[in-house]
Protein backbone atom coordinates (compact mmCIF):
# COMPACT_ATOMS: atom_id res chain seq x y z
CA UNK A 1 0.00 0.00 0.00
CA UNK A 2 1.56 3.50 -1.35
CA UNK A 3 1.58 6.17 1.47
CA UNK A 4 1.29 10.38 1.17
CA UNK A 5 1.39 13.23 2.95
CA UNK A 6 -2.00 14.53 3.89
CA UNK A 7 -1.58 17.82 2.25
CA UNK A 8 1.53 19.69 3.75
CA UNK A 9 1.25 18.16 6.46
CA UNK A 10 3.35 15.85 8.19
CA UNK A 11 0.92 13.09 8.63
CA UNK A 12 1.20 10.47 6.74
CA UNK A 13 -1.57 8.07 5.45
CA UNK A 14 -2.23 5.66 3.17
CA UNK A 15 -3.37 5.94 -0.49
CA UNK A 16 -6.97 4.79 0.26
CA UNK A 17 -8.92 5.84 2.92
CA UNK A 18 -12.10 3.16 4.64
CA UNK A 19 -15.20 4.76 5.38
CA UNK A 20 -17.59 3.29 7.30
CA UNK A 21 -20.97 4.82 7.51
CA UNK A 22 -22.91 1.75 6.63
CA UNK A 23 -21.07 0.05 10.46
CA UNK A 24 -24.28 -0.19 12.21
CA UNK A 25 -27.06 -0.52 9.73
CA UNK A 26 -26.25 -2.34 6.69
CA UNK A 27 -23.57 -4.12 8.66
CA UNK A 28 -23.04 -5.42 12.07
CA UNK A 29 -20.54 -5.46 14.20
CA UNK A 30 -18.54 -8.71 13.57
CA UNK A 31 -18.90 -8.13 9.83
CA UNK A 32 -18.07 -4.44 10.88
CA UNK A 33 -14.53 -6.14 12.23
CA UNK A 34 -14.21 -8.25 9.59
CA UNK A 35 -14.38 -5.29 6.83
CA UNK A 36 -11.81 -3.43 9.18
CA UNK A 37 -9.55 -6.18 9.52
CA UNK A 38 -9.22 -6.61 5.64
CA UNK A 39 -8.20 -2.53 5.16
CA UNK A 40 -5.47 -2.98 8.10
CA UNK A 41 -4.15 -6.70 5.77
CA UNK A 42 -4.43 -4.21 2.49
CA UNK A 43 -2.41 -1.60 4.17
CA UNK A 44 -5.33 0.87 4.62
CA UNK A 45 -4.21 2.21 7.63
CA UNK A 46 -6.83 5.40 7.28
CA UNK A 47 -10.63 5.63 8.41
CA UNK A 48 -12.88 7.76 8.19
CA UNK A 49 -16.17 8.36 10.76
CA UNK A 50 -18.70 10.81 11.94
CA UNK A 51 -20.63 11.09 14.96
CA UNK A 52 -24.01 11.35 13.13
CA UNK A 53 -23.14 7.65 11.07
CA UNK A 54 -24.38 5.27 10.84
CA UNK A 55 -26.70 5.90 7.82
CA UNK A 56 -29.67 6.10 7.15
CA UNK A 57 -29.67 8.65 9.51
CA UNK A 58 -31.72 7.93 12.81
CA UNK A 59 -31.86 9.26 16.48
CA UNK A 60 -31.44 6.12 17.80
CA UNK A 61 -28.51 5.68 15.83
CA UNK A 62 -26.47 8.48 16.46
CA UNK A 63 -22.90 7.61 17.38
CA UNK A 64 -23.16 3.82 16.77
CA UNK A 65 -20.41 3.67 14.41
CA UNK A 66 -18.03 5.40 16.45
CA UNK A 67 -18.88 2.63 19.22
CA UNK A 68 -18.10 0.16 16.88
CA UNK A 69 -14.93 1.65 15.56
CA UNK A 70 -13.84 2.10 18.86
CA UNK A 71 -14.35 -1.44 20.35
CA UNK A 72 -12.35 -2.24 17.39
CA UNK A 73 -9.30 0.23 17.65
CA UNK A 74 -8.86 -1.00 21.42
CA UNK A 75 -5.67 -3.35 20.31
CA UNK A 76 -4.82 -1.61 17.06
CA UNK A 77 -4.68 2.29 17.97
CA UNK A 78 -1.41 3.18 17.35
CA UNK A 79 -1.43 1.44 13.58
CA UNK A 80 -4.62 3.68 12.65
CA UNK A 81 -5.26 7.12 12.03
CA UNK A 82 -8.74 7.74 12.64
CA UNK A 83 -10.90 11.01 11.05
CA UNK A 84 -14.32 11.70 12.41
CA UNK A 85 -16.54 14.87 11.63
CA UNK A 86 -18.83 16.71 13.88
CA UNK A 87 -21.61 19.87 13.09
CA UNK A 88 -24.11 17.18 12.44
CA UNK A 89 -27.10 17.26 14.73
CA UNK A 90 -26.17 14.41 17.54
CA UNK A 91 -29.43 14.83 20.14
CA UNK A 92 -32.74 16.99 20.51
CA UNK A 93 -31.34 19.67 22.24
CA UNK A 94 -30.56 23.20 20.82
CA UNK A 95 -27.34 23.00 20.49
CA UNK A 96 -26.81 19.37 19.78
CA UNK A 97 -25.05 20.29 16.66
CA UNK A 98 -23.70 23.04 14.54
CA UNK A 99 -20.67 25.17 14.67
CA UNK A 100 -20.33 26.77 18.04
CA UNK A 101 -17.71 26.59 20.44
CA UNK A 102 -19.89 24.89 22.84
CA UNK A 103 -20.92 22.12 20.38
CA UNK A 104 -17.89 21.73 18.71
CA UNK A 105 -15.67 21.10 22.41
CA UNK A 106 -18.38 18.85 23.24
CA UNK A 107 -18.78 17.27 20.04
CA UNK A 108 -15.04 16.06 20.05
CA UNK A 109 -15.41 14.74 23.85
CA UNK A 110 -18.45 12.39 23.23
CA UNK A 111 -16.18 11.48 19.77
CA UNK A 112 -13.71 10.79 22.17
CA UNK A 113 -15.33 8.46 24.72
CA UNK A 114 -16.98 6.68 21.88
CA UNK A 115 -14.16 6.00 19.91
CA UNK A 116 -12.18 5.43 23.20
CA UNK A 117 -9.29 7.14 22.13
CA UNK A 118 -7.22 10.06 24.05
CA UNK A 119 -6.98 12.05 20.30
CA UNK A 120 -8.56 12.06 16.97
CA UNK A 121 -5.94 12.70 14.53
CA UNK A 122 -8.40 14.44 11.96
CA UNK A 123 -11.05 16.24 12.98
CA UNK A 124 -13.64 17.47 10.16
CA UNK A 125 -16.44 19.79 10.30
CA UNK A 126 -19.17 17.79 8.35
CA UNK A 127 -20.18 20.74 6.68
CA UNK A 128 -20.48 24.69 7.03
CA UNK A 129 -22.63 25.88 9.60
CA UNK A 130 -23.89 29.47 8.34
CA UNK A 131 -25.73 30.10 11.73
CA UNK A 132 -22.31 30.07 13.70
CA UNK A 133 -19.53 32.85 13.25
CA UNK A 134 -16.88 31.19 11.19
CA UNK A 135 -13.90 32.87 13.79
CA UNK A 136 -16.25 30.87 16.87
CA UNK A 137 -15.79 27.85 14.83
CA UNK A 138 -12.52 27.25 13.69
CA UNK A 139 -11.08 29.05 17.11
CA UNK A 140 -12.70 26.11 18.83
CA UNK A 141 -11.03 23.55 16.33
CA UNK A 142 -7.91 25.23 17.25
CA UNK A 143 -8.43 25.00 21.01
CA UNK A 144 -9.07 21.43 20.48
CA UNK A 145 -5.41 21.53 18.81
CA UNK A 146 -4.25 23.24 21.43
CA UNK A 147 -5.11 21.22 23.80
CA UNK A 148 -4.26 17.88 22.24
CA UNK A 149 -7.62 16.37 21.55
CA UNK A 150 -6.84 16.61 17.72
CA UNK A 151 -3.93 16.29 15.92
CA UNK A 152 -5.33 17.95 12.61
CA UNK A 153 -8.88 19.60 11.27
CA UNK A 154 -10.25 19.56 8.05
CA UNK A 155 -13.53 20.46 6.61
CA UNK A 156 -16.20 18.52 4.69
CA UNK A 157 -18.74 19.66 2.31
CA UNK A 158 -16.99 23.18 2.09
CA UNK A 159 -17.60 25.32 -1.65
CA UNK A 160 -14.79 27.28 -2.53
CA UNK A 161 -15.67 30.65 -1.56
CA UNK A 162 -16.36 28.89 1.84
CA UNK A 163 -12.68 27.33 2.26
CA UNK A 164 -11.22 30.52 1.17
CA UNK A 165 -12.49 32.78 3.65
CA UNK A 166 -12.09 29.72 6.27
CA UNK A 167 -8.32 29.79 5.45
CA UNK A 168 -8.39 33.94 5.47
CA UNK A 169 -9.75 33.63 9.36
CA UNK A 170 -7.59 31.40 9.89
CA UNK A 171 -4.64 32.99 8.36
CA UNK A 172 -5.77 36.25 10.05
CA UNK A 173 -6.04 34.55 13.28
CA UNK A 174 -3.25 32.41 13.51
CA UNK A 175 -4.96 29.35 14.11
CA UNK A 176 -4.43 25.67 13.63
CA UNK A 177 -4.44 25.37 9.43
CA UNK A 178 -6.48 23.24 7.25
CA UNK A 179 -5.05 20.11 6.48
CA UNK A 180 -7.47 18.27 4.84
CA UNK A 181 -10.76 18.92 2.52
CA UNK A 182 -13.60 16.12 2.05
CA UNK A 183 -15.34 17.14 -1.34
CA UNK A 184 -17.87 14.30 -2.76
CA UNK A 185 -15.46 14.34 -5.97
CA UNK A 186 -16.43 11.71 -9.06
CA UNK A 187 -16.89 11.23 -12.57
CA UNK A 188 -20.20 12.04 -11.85
CA UNK A 189 -19.84 15.13 -10.36
CA UNK A 190 -16.63 17.38 -11.16
CA UNK A 191 -17.92 20.57 -10.38
CA UNK A 192 -15.07 21.02 -8.04
CA UNK A 193 -12.53 21.26 -10.47
CA UNK A 194 -13.62 24.84 -11.87
CA UNK A 195 -12.84 26.29 -7.99
CA UNK A 196 -12.03 24.24 -5.11
CA UNK A 197 -9.36 22.10 -6.46
CA UNK A 198 -7.10 24.87 -7.70
CA UNK A 199 -8.00 26.73 -4.28
CA UNK A 200 -6.60 22.88 -2.25
CA UNK A 201 -3.43 22.83 -4.55
CA UNK A 202 -2.68 26.35 -3.99
CA UNK A 203 -3.00 26.01 -0.45
CA UNK A 204 -1.45 22.53 0.26
CA UNK A 205 -4.66 20.98 1.82
CA UNK A 206 -4.93 17.77 1.15
CA UNK A 207 -8.35 15.86 -0.80
CA UNK A 208 -10.26 13.63 0.88
CA UNK A 209 -12.71 12.52 -1.60
CA UNK A 210 -15.93 10.80 -0.62
CA UNK A 211 -18.48 8.84 -3.09
CA UNK A 212 -15.69 7.74 -5.45
CA UNK A 213 -18.08 5.56 -7.20
CA UNK A 214 -21.40 7.57 -7.13
CA UNK A 215 -22.86 5.30 -4.77
CA UNK A 216 -22.09 2.48 -6.67
CA UNK A 217 -23.63 3.59 -9.97
CA UNK A 218 -19.58 3.77 -11.56
CA UNK A 219 -19.49 -0.15 -10.71
CA UNK A 220 -21.65 -1.51 -13.55
CA UNK A 221 -24.05 -3.08 -11.23
CA UNK A 222 -27.08 -0.88 -12.84
CA UNK A 223 -28.80 -1.12 -15.55
CA UNK A 224 -30.08 1.62 -17.18
CA UNK A 225 -33.66 1.44 -17.48
CA UNK A 226 -34.11 -0.46 -14.91
CA UNK A 227 -35.98 0.35 -11.36
CA UNK A 228 -33.27 0.66 -8.29
CA UNK A 229 -32.94 -1.93 -6.29
CA UNK A 230 -34.68 -1.79 -2.72
CA UNK A 231 -31.77 -2.89 -0.86
CA UNK A 232 -29.38 -0.54 -2.22
CA UNK A 233 -28.68 2.84 -1.56
CA UNK A 234 -30.81 4.01 -3.96
CA UNK A 235 -33.96 2.18 -2.48
CA UNK A 236 -32.95 3.84 1.15
CA UNK A 237 -36.47 5.68 1.38
CA UNK A 238 -35.69 9.24 1.30
CA UNK A 239 -31.88 9.07 1.67
CA UNK A 240 -32.14 6.41 -1.49
CA UNK A 241 -34.12 9.65 -3.40
CA UNK A 242 -31.58 12.22 -2.24
CA UNK A 243 -29.11 9.57 -4.53
CA UNK A 244 -31.41 9.09 -6.90
CA UNK A 245 -31.76 12.75 -7.90
CA UNK A 246 -27.70 13.17 -7.31
CA UNK A 247 -26.94 9.61 -9.51
CA UNK A 248 -30.07 8.29 -11.68
CA UNK A 249 -30.25 9.90 -14.76
CA UNK A 250 -29.45 8.88 -18.48
CA UNK A 251 -26.49 11.23 -18.55
CA UNK A 252 -24.96 9.17 -15.39
CA UNK A 253 -25.44 6.14 -17.03
CA UNK A 254 -23.64 7.60 -20.02
CA UNK A 255 -20.56 7.59 -17.87
CA UNK A 256 -20.81 4.69 -16.12
CA UNK A 257 -21.15 2.58 -19.81
CA UNK A 258 -17.84 4.32 -20.37
CA UNK A 259 -16.38 3.36 -17.32
CA UNK A 260 -17.50 0.09 -17.94
CA UNK A 261 -16.11 -0.17 -21.65
CA UNK A 262 -12.66 0.95 -20.02
CA UNK A 263 -12.87 -2.01 -17.70
CA UNK A 264 -13.33 -4.35 -20.27
CA UNK A 265 -10.83 -3.01 -22.97
CA UNK A 266 -8.14 -3.59 -19.32
CA UNK A 267 -9.70 -6.42 -18.00
CA UNK A 268 -10.31 -4.81 -14.59
CA UNK A 269 -13.64 -4.36 -12.65
CA UNK A 270 -15.32 -0.81 -13.57
CA UNK A 271 -15.12 0.31 -9.64
CA UNK A 272 -11.33 0.02 -10.42
CA UNK A 273 -11.71 1.81 -13.41
CA UNK A 274 -13.40 4.51 -11.51
CA UNK A 275 -11.07 4.93 -8.67
CA UNK A 276 -8.10 4.65 -11.17
CA UNK A 277 -9.17 7.83 -12.78
CA UNK A 278 -9.60 9.59 -9.14
CA UNK A 279 -6.28 8.62 -8.05
CA UNK A 280 -5.34 10.30 -11.53
CA UNK A 281 -6.32 13.47 -10.51
CA UNK A 282 -3.77 16.04 -9.65
CA UNK A 283 -4.53 17.06 -6.04
CA UNK A 284 -6.48 13.65 -4.96
CA UNK A 285 -4.87 12.62 -1.60
CA UNK A 286 -7.00 9.37 -0.63
CA UNK A 287 -10.29 8.24 -1.75
CA UNK A 288 -12.31 7.52 0.40
CA UNK A 289 -13.54 3.53 -0.12
CA UNK A 290 -16.50 1.54 1.29
CA UNK A 291 -17.03 -1.76 1.49
CA UNK A 292 -20.10 -4.11 2.76
CA UNK A 293 -17.98 -7.30 2.72
CA UNK A 294 -14.25 -7.84 2.70
CA UNK A 295 -13.64 -8.81 -0.78
CA UNK A 296 -14.80 -5.56 -1.83
CA UNK A 297 -11.55 -4.12 -0.53
CA UNK A 298 -9.53 -6.18 -2.90
CA UNK A 299 -11.09 -4.47 -5.90
CA UNK A 300 -10.25 -1.21 -4.40
CA UNK A 301 -6.74 -1.78 -3.66
CA UNK A 302 -6.21 -3.42 -7.36
CA UNK A 303 -7.39 0.38 -8.52
CA UNK A 304 -3.56 1.12 -7.74
CA UNK A 305 -2.06 -1.15 -10.09
CA UNK A 306 -4.36 0.58 -12.94
CA UNK A 307 -2.97 2.76 -15.55
CA UNK A 308 -5.28 4.71 -17.43
CA UNK A 309 -3.86 5.89 -20.85
CA UNK A 310 -4.20 9.22 -21.99
CA UNK A 311 -6.31 8.06 -24.40
CA UNK A 312 -8.67 6.70 -21.80
CA UNK A 313 -8.49 9.62 -19.59
CA UNK A 314 -9.55 11.67 -22.33
CA UNK A 315 -13.01 9.69 -23.27
CA UNK A 316 -13.80 9.42 -19.37
CA UNK A 317 -12.87 13.00 -19.12
CA UNK A 318 -15.26 13.69 -22.69
CA UNK A 319 -18.04 11.61 -21.42
CA UNK A 320 -17.98 13.11 -17.93
CA UNK A 321 -17.29 16.55 -19.14
CA UNK A 322 -21.32 18.02 -18.52
CA UNK A 323 -20.54 17.55 -14.34
CA UNK A 324 -17.45 19.97 -14.75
Amino acid sequence: MQTVNLGRSGLRVSRLCLGTMIFGTQLDQDAAFAVMDRALELGIDFIDVADVYPVPPSPELWGRTEEIVGRWLSDRRPRVTVATKCVGRVGPGANDLGGSRKHVIEACEASLRRLQVERIDLYYLHHSDTGAPLDETFEALDRLVQDGKIHYVGVSNFEAWQLGLACTTIAERRLARIAAIQPRYNLLNRTYERDLLPLTGATGIAVVPYNPLGAGMLTGKYRRGQEPPAGSRFGWGTYGQMYQRRYWSDRMFDVAEAVEAVGHELGVSAARVALAWLLAQPGVTAPIVGASRPAQLDDSVGALEVTLSSEQLDRLAGVSQPFV
